[in-house]
């Protein structure tokens, strides 16, 4: 498991934000910044996971650059992930994002409508997307979006077997994160930070067949356009695009089994 990653606050203002940071997701509050590695900072901006002597700052953000691109240009419900989890024809769908990451495919399904339960087993990721959702809520473009956003810290394998059936979700959605495979070059740097400070995403089938076991209608699984299906059950259909495809798991379409 990696090593535990310290809050350092920067902003003294801002000490009671870093405290409650630190406190729900349990990291340690730093009086000073490290020598070296990784840590997440409080600025009056924002939270960001810092290692300067590998890159920039990491952070989640839902309301400026890429993710305001999106919003306004990414072609609505014509985009590949609308599609693949089911969006024709549907004003919403009820997601849960079993693998959150930085958030960036979850604020797409939120803007389009959906309620999305964000899903985040790392502490540092699970910051980092508290701090980019507190900060979408208080910005007028974003605040709708935003509403429509939980984070939910906790593993989601456990997480999704203990929920009730009315609390099942209609849509599943897993971005598995593999293991480094040492091309740091080629990776970018949020990938290649979180590869180092959380991991990679091992347990992937366990993931799945709790996915399978907790949704309504489907588990959509990404993955590199050329990468193995996660093992279990094949996809009953894919969605394939120049460098990612989406794997389709229809639950009515899978082997009978526990629900």
């Amino acid at each position: 498991m990696p090593p535990a990653t310290g809050l350092f606050c920067a902003a003294p203002d801002r000490l009671p934000d870093a405290q409650a940071l630190a406190a729900r997701f349990a990291l340690p509050l730093l009086s000073a910044r490290p020598a070296a590695g990784y840590w997440l900072e409080l600025d009056e901006a924002r939270l960001s996971l810092l290692n300067p002597d590998k890159h920039g700052p990491v952070y989640a953000e839902f309301v400026e650059g890429a993710a305001a691109h999106r919003r306004q240009f990414g072609g609505g419900r014509g985009q590949p992930v609308a599609k693949a989890i089911g969006m024709k024809g549907q004003a919403s769908r009820d997601v849960v994002d079993a693998t959150a990451g930085l958030g960036r495919d979850a604020f797409v399904l939120a803007s389009l409508g959906c309620a999305v339960r964000l899903v985040e087993r790392s502490p540092v990721a699970a910051a980092l997307l508290a701090d980019a959702l507190t900060r979408a809520h208080a910005h007028p473009d974003t605040a709708d979006i935003a509403a429509r956003m939980t984070v939910i810290h906790a593993d989601a394998s456990d997480w999704l077997a203990s929920l009730a059936p009315e609390a099942r979700p209609q849509v599943v959605f897993v971005d598995p994160m593999f293991p480094d495979t040492g091309n740091k070059a080629a990776a970018k740097k949020d990938m290649q930070a979180f590869q180092e400070v959380i991991g990679g995403d091992d347990d992937s089938p366990r993931l799945l067949a709790a996915a399978l076991a907790a949704a309504r209608e489907r588990v959509v699984v990404k993955r590199p356009r050329l990468g193995a299906d996660v093992a279990g059950p094949p996809p009953t259909s894919r969605q394939v695009g120049k460098s990612t495809r989406f794997d389709v798991y229809s639950v009515k379409a899978m082997p009978a089994g526990p629900r």
